[in-house]
């Protein structure tokens, strides 16, 4: 038996090769391992590092329904090598193994970052056979004995976090034990297996339309957390359940049985799945995604507008909500100057005639809404300091479009050889060369003719499992779509660096890593409602960075001094995203907003820095008081944005363990002249804020 310890970043791995040469994961943690932790009857038979399954090949063992374990020819894969060494990201993994009978070799890649304990992981199959074989489901990561640190029963000791997500209500965690998800505890430990599995992914376009592909998974006894991310703008699939004794997981992007994908490789071919990202680290929420922060932040494009964090104003959100015209843009375009906003983004409705909705395909600016064209208004934003910005839906093509007709079939998704039709829109297929040189004609036509600095990139359908259209299967359509999308984002920002592009589908429902990874700025949400979008904003540097999280600030005509702020304050540790009735406040409420962005300028440079945390808890949408804190590393310095939510009670206690003990300066910086009571106990750790509105928000600074 051969053993090989990998010991980065306070990251432990483990991996055993057998007397029949099988290699075995047996350990991925930031706790030490011990063999006495292996406690099944079988040994660590089940201990594989990956999932292969190709058609035609039996599952010898006990597979209990439809897990994805003893996969074939996943069970047989033989050791090759093991590469360890270092390029120019970090320390670099690569196991090698093949499949005596098939002749499919196999790369599983783990590539370290810098010192943080975060590893992403791939898979290549490779088919260096004479014959073609179909993959059915290839894992991008697979670990068994996830339960194995400490000594109590995984049910009493283990919570896992899932990140719920849905329109209008994004980024919702969620606390379960396994129980709770249909895993009990019924058979001794030791040989513990069952049919039942906890199961999340998505399964077409909209990445997140109900979960974020991420999750955290507790060890309360041993305080540590095991936490992963799958970085695809498609189909993704995580899975956990119990195998011999122990429980595992394993991350993948799409499979036939859940996304209808199938993939065949004819003799030389080979195929990438989807990448992840799989972390572990002592502690809980705040230790894991300062982790994640960072990481977010190594694998992010370089870009100036996550130095600069400009503030956009855009005219949809409880504003003008797609019905844009000359006049009131004109109007609109002198209050946002005035509040100092420095993007002017126009948002849907610009091209349409009539219903914005289902026009959108040629994307001409409409006649009727701008009579003195839309260049002269481009150009008046310009003139009154701003870079003006227009909203696109460049992937779909409306059914009254004026080119719908015009265009063949192939341009399309197509299933059962009809047009994939959703909303009243038909999906383009990025795969077709004639497509990416219509949309490059596209973002030509706005970035050189109009002067367009900011693009708002919305996606507002699902097509579902995919395209028949020059592909293995729907789900193999779809993923090659996704990637050739990936590929043509990667072009626009080497053929236009500067330009930003914001992410949004429907607000939040393709954020993901694989589209942050490129986009500078996304779109958290389309909540119409301030008070139930804080809890989002709280939420939102769990789900992507601060500097590239939108957040509505949308005061409205009835809003009064308090609820001014509190919209101001849901943005101001993140990206402000202005909108609402700024020209129907009372001169009171615009003065307190520019108060509010002025402010924000103000501190922007430390939040492109920020590490987040949350002192009270992450937030719920019925919790009666919200809390983000933001640390500037190195700095002695944070900020908290408190907010009240109709409680009854008129003062919340915010520990600051991390505090503890030391002398601090507290101050509520933003509204300055606003009534706020702070009082710091630094024996306890404790700070007490009081605010005398059942609806109030404010922003405190600490230093130390």
């Amino acid at each position: 038996m051969r053993r090989y310890t990998i010991e980065e970043n306070n990251i432990n791995i483990v991996f055993d090769v057998n007397s029949e040469n099988e290699v075995k994961l047996l350990h991925f943690s930031c706790l030490p391992f011990s063999d006495k932790d292996i406690t099944s009857s079988d040994g660590t038979q089940a201990f594989r590092p990956l999932e292969l399954m190709i058609s035609g090949f039996d599952k010898p063992g006990e597979r209990q329904g439809v897990k994805y374990i003893q996969t074939g020819p996943g069970y047989r894969l033989k050791f090759l090598n093991l590469l360890d060494y270092k390029n120019h990201v970090g320390r670099k993994i690569e196991l090698l193994t093949c499949d005596p009978t098939t002749n499919i070799n196999v790369e599983s890649h783990y590539q370290f970052f810098g010192n943080l304990p975060i590893v992403k992981c791939w898979t290549v199959v490779k088919n260096n056979s004479h014959q073609k074989y179909t993959l059915e489901y290839v894992s991008s990561f697979a670990i068994t004995g996830i339960e194995k640190e400490g000594l109590l029963n995984p049910e009493k000791k283990l919570e896992l976090w899932i990140p719920h997500n849905s329109w209008q209500r994004e980024i919702n965690w969620k606390k379960y034990k396994f129980s709770e998800l249909g895993i009990s505890e019924v058979q001794p430990r030791e040989t513990r297996h069952s049919s039942n599995k906890i199961g999340v992914g998505n399964t077409g376009n909209w990445s997140t339309k109900e979960y974020l592909p991420l999750a955290v998974l507790r060890n309360i006894e041993t305080n540590s957390s095991l936490f992963w991310q799958i970085e695809h703008n498609g189909s993704w699939y995580w899975e956990i359940s119990d195998q011999d004794g122990h429980y595992y997981l394993k991350l993948s992007g799409p499979s036939e049985i859940y996304d209808h994908w199938t993939k065949t490789l004819e003799p030389g071919d080979n195929f990438i799945s989807v990448p992840v990202s799989v972390g572990s680290c002592i502690g809980h929420f705040d230790d894991v995604f300062s982790v994640l922060t960072k990481y977010r932040r190594k694998i992010r494009r370089p870009n100036r507008d996550n130095i600069e964090l400009p503030i956009i104003f855009n005219d949809y959100m409880n504003c003008l909500f797609g019905n844009p015209t000359e006049e009131i843009e004109i109007k609109l375009i002198d209050l946002a100057a005035s509040l100092g906003c420095e993007y002017y983004c126009i948002d849907c409705g610009w091209y349409a005639e009539n219903e914005w909705w289902d026009e959108v395909g040629e994307w001409l600016p409409s006649k009727k809404r701008f009579p003195s064209g839309l260049v002269k208004l481009m150009d008046y934003i310009r003139d009154k300091g701003m870079i003006p910005g227009l909203w696109l839906e460049i992937e779909v093509v409306g059914i009254h479009s004026p080119i719908v007709k015009k265009l063949p079939d192939d341009w399309f998704f197509v299933r059962h050889n009809k047009r994939v039709y959703d909303r009243s829109r038909f999906q383009l297929d990025f795969r077709n060369p004639e497509v990416r040189t219509f949309a490059d004609e596209i973002i030509d036509r706005l970035v050189c003719e109009y002067k367009v600095g900011y693009i708002k990139m919305d996606y507002n359908i699902e097509p579902g499992i995919g395209t028949e259209l020059n592909a293995d299967s729907f789900g193999d359509g779809l993923l090659q779509h996704e990637r050739a999308y990936l590929q043509w984002l990667d072009s626009l920002f080497d053929k236009y660096p500067d330009l930003v592009i914001e992410n949004c589908s429907s607000g939040g429902l393709r954020m993901d890593y694989a589209m942050l990874s490129r986009h500078s700025i996304q779109s958290t949400s389309d909540q119409e409602n301030y008070i139930m979008n804080s809890t989002i904003a709280v939420n939102a540097p769990s789900a992507l960075t601060p500097e590239q999280a939108a957040v509505w600030s949308y005061p409205l005509a009835s809003s009064n001094l308090e609820t001014v702020a509190f919209n101001v304050i849901n943005s101001i540790l993140l990206r402000v995203h202005q909108s609402g009735q700024i020209d129907q406040l009372t001169i009171e409420g615009f003065n307190l907003l520019r108060e509010g962005l002025t402010y924000y300028k103000s501190i922007r440079k430390d939040i492109r820095k920020s590490v987040p945390y949350w002192p009270v808890s992450i937030s719920y949408f019925e919790d009666p008081w919200a809390c983000l804190g933001e640390r500037i590393p190195h700095e002695n310095k944070e900020y908290l944005a408190v907010f009240r939510r109709n409680s009854l009670n008129d003062t919340l206690l915010i520990p600051l363990v991390h505090l503890k003990n030391k002398d601090i300066e507290v101050k509520c910086a933003y509204p300055k002249s606003f009534k706020c009571s702070l009082k710091w106990n630094k024996w306890s750790g404790m700070l007490s804020v009081s605010l005398p509105e059942k609806i109030s928000a404010r922003l405190i600074e600490i230093s130390y």
